[in-house]
């Protein structure tokens, strides 16, 4: 049961990081310009997040499910094996 859970959190991070990272930097990069500019428009900072989340889930789409399925297939094998 161990192993599983540490699997788990290992492809948690593997799968989540693209998206955190991205939204990380391009919340930087907002941040700066509306700060430059002093444009305090939530809209201005809630759209370029939301078409970068988009993005990345699209391009990186096959391999985080890739992934996931892989993780759930050796799941219930070892499940279904015991310990």
């Amino acid at each position: 049961m161990d192993t599983l859970v540490r699997d788990g959190a290992e492809v948690l991070a593997t799968v989540g990081a693209p998206f955190i990272l991205a939204l990380l930097a391009i919340g930087t990069v907002v941040g700066v310009l509306q700060a430059a500019t002093q444009i305090n428009d939530p809209a201005l900072g809630s759209v370029p997040r939301l078409l970068v989340a988009v993005g990345v889930a699209v391009s990186m789409g096959g391999w985080v499910a890739e992934r996931l399925a892989a993780f759930l297939s050796a799941s219930i094998g070892n499940i279904a094996n015991g310990p």
